[in-house]
């Protein structure tokens, strides 16, 4: 009995996980940083991949990681075109606090807003730091949620991974 229990969860897990990977971005509104509305289906990086990643100003692990990835952004733009775009779930009380804090960090990707959490909610997106990458086709193909250092060697070995196919 628990092995088929087991069993089952792991088919479910695996069946889950095969859906949301072939998955590609939802299409909602979202905030540039200079407060423009932008569709999210306007964000690409042509037929290359694209990390996505969610984030807010008062998530440590999720500053952490856009930190350690923008020291090695260039030499992985040059290895494998990846872009980087970054989605602050800030709410309204925190949302003016992401211009300056971004502009004082200097990273050097695309940051939009989702004040409203319209795109978090369409992930399913219930802790950040979470991750996407995304193939040139803008399918979700890897996510993960949380940060170690050392993840970042990950992220890049799977868009290495994923350049290599495309």
């Amino acid at each position: 009995m628990k092995k088929s229990l087991l069993a089952a969860i792991l088919m479910l897990v695996s069946v889950i996980t095969f859906a949301q990977q072939a998955s590609t971005l939802p299409r909602v509104n979202v905030k540039s940083l200079n407060g423009t509305i932008v569709t999210t289906d306007s964000i690409s990086n042509g037929d290359k991949p694209m990390i996505v990643s969610f984030w807010a100003t008062w998530c440590k692990p999720c500053v952490n990681e856009l930190n350690a990835i923008s020291e090695v952004y260039t030499e992985w733009q040059e290895k494998t075109g990846v872009k980087v775009v970054a989605i602050s779930i800030d709410d309204a009380r925190t949302m003016n606090s992401v211009k300056p804090f971004v502009n004082g960090k200097a990273w050097p990707y695309e940051v939009y807003i989702d004040a409203n959490s319209d795109f978090k909610r369409a992930l399913n997106i219930t802790n950040v730091p979470f991750t996407l990458i995304l193939n040139g086709k803008r399918e979700i193909i890897h996510q993960h949620t949380s940060y170690v250092p050392g993840d970042e060697l990950k992220l890049l070995e799977e868009v290495i991974k994923l350049s290599a196919k495309e």
